[in-house]
């Protein structure tokens, strides 16, 4: 058995949000970036207090609402990803900047 792609893990994300309601009415794209923004401050937290478990649980949050988010704006992002990928191949060195 494979592992599912990105696009079905954005499908069955976006699956179940639509399935909880979050979607019944037209969601603020706003809003749900900070979503995003708040999953991975709470993944900070859980780094300070270095529980892992609890880090593990909210980087997986952090993709949770970020793949639901490209479901519902029908972004394909698996397919954003490798373009950025091939493009950052083609960047310099720390991307040119001295450390």
């Amino acid at each position: 058995m494979s592992s599912p792609t990105i696009k079905e893990m954005t499908d069955l994300c976006h699956a179940i949000a639509r399935s909880k309601g979050f979607w019944d009415d037209p969601r603020n794209t706003g809003e749900a970036l900070m979503l995003v923004v708040t999953e991975l401050a709470e993944a900070m937290e859980a780094h300070r207090k270095q529980d892992a478990a609890n880090f593990r649980e909210e980087l997986a949050d952090t993709f949770i609402r970020l793949f639901d988010l490209c479901g519902g704006m029908g972004v394909d992002i698996e397919a954003e990803i490798l373009r950025k990928c091939e493009k950052n191949k083609l960047r310099p060195y720390k991307h040119g900047k001295i450390c």
